[in-house]
């Protein structure tokens, strides 16, 4: 514990003389200052760990002193602007903001930036404005090179094995960070790509090809279901490039569908280490996600906010890599975690973010 300077001694013992003389009520009426609201703005319900970030960041701000307003927008992009503008018409503090569409929130936040409320860029990077303040994320370039890294093990591609035959799916073109991921993964899997030891019989490599509208589950099994009818008659789907585990669960039911089952199931990523895709990677039908501690992230992004309005200077550790088109955004970046059938007890359940319960359920 740090010592307090001898000038601070007085004021102390005076201080603690004023409440030792007060009485029983007044002492209750004692409560910590009310800091102001904080408006918190997550895309959607559907994924479970925009759900944990929420709840992370409401219980963090409220330990420091503040309330919060959570909402979330049902991934609907005017929902979303329309939930940001009445907390700016409110007065919040500050906004923090995972967004549905990284470019649609120029105008709403113009009218924050009038009013001077702080905006924090939480995990999904917002676009052409300078009207946003810090940027709170993951390395996700990182992401992508682990879940092609991973590939590439599965597969014995720098044994000599192959060729193989996979498939590519990218996030939502409308988020920063599916461009990220996706340009991640390919810089370890191009090269044998353009070897030919990794066949996409669909052709379909471009990132506007694969891309999936709103990391939309449905959309990408019926996007598998497609391509396995089309291209995969006899031949079979030996890898598929998932950049997160709801799409990676709707490719998997479309294999399943086609007849894949048990060994002949193709090697599969993830991302965010969701309840659903562990325990498929404990049964060895999803084969690898990317682990990101939310909890830490929301930690980061409320320190960012609460540095801002009590006029400290937020903690970066990367001033050059986020350009969103207008500026270039300071950012705090975490590290993601591969995670496979090998060590998820380690990670997920010795580090505490599920018990052998939950994964056993």
């Amino acid at each position: 514990m740090a010592l307090l300077p001898h000038r601070a001694v007085p004021l102390l013992v005076a201080a603690l003389l004023v409440v030792a003389g007060c009485s029983d009520s007044a002492a209750d009426s004692i409560s910590a200052p009310d800091r102001g609201m904080i408006g918190l703005a997550m895309p959607t319900k559907e994924s479970e760990r925009w759900v944990g970030d929420g709840e992370n960041m409401v219980r963090q701000f409220t330990l420091l002193g503040y309330r919060t307003d959570l909402q979330y927008a049902d991934d609907d992009v005017d929902k979303q602007i329309e939930q940001i503008d009445a907390m700016v018409e409110r007065g919040d503090k500050a906004l923090v903001i995972g967004a549905i569409n990284g470019t649609a929130l120029k105008d709403v936040l113009a009218k924050a930036a009038d009013a001077d409320i702080p905006v924090i860029s939480y995990d999904r990077l917002i676009r052409d404005t300078e009207n946003i303040d810090y940027y709170a994320t993951f390395d996700n370039y990182r992401v992508g090179v682990l879940q092609g890294t991973y590939l590439v093990t599965a597969l014995g591609l720098k044994s000599g094995r192959g060729p193989f035959n996979i498939e590519l799916f990218a996030g939502s073109a409308d988020d920063n960070n599916a461009t990220f991921f996706f340009n991640g993964a390919m810089s370890v899997l191009r090269p044998y790509i353009s070897s030919g030891r990794l066949v996409v019989r669909s052709g379909q490599t471009a990132f506007a090809q694969v891309a999936t509208q709103r990391w939309d589950a449905a959309v990408a099994k019926q996007r598998m279901t497609r391509i396995l009818a089309a291209y995969y008659g006899s031949a079979r789907l030996q890898a598929v490039l998932s950049p997160y585990d709801g799409i990676s669960r709707g490719i998997l039911e479309a294999v399943k569908a086609a007849g894949y089952s048990g060994s002949n199931l193709p090697v599969l990523t993830g991302q965010d280490a969701e309840l659903d895709s562990v325990k498929l990677i404990v049964n060895g039908q999803q084969d690898q996600t990317v682990y990101k501690d939310t909890r830490e992230l929301a930690k980061v992004a409320v320190q960012m906010t609460n540095s801002l309005l009590t006029g400290g200077t937020p903690e970066v550790n990367d001033t050059k890599q986020y350009n969103n088109g207008v500026k270039t955004v300071p950012t705090f970046l975490l590290q993601p975690v591969n995670v496979d059938k090998s060590n998820y007890q380690r990670i997920l359940v010795d580090g505490g973010y599920y018990t052998a319960d939950q994964l056993a359920a």
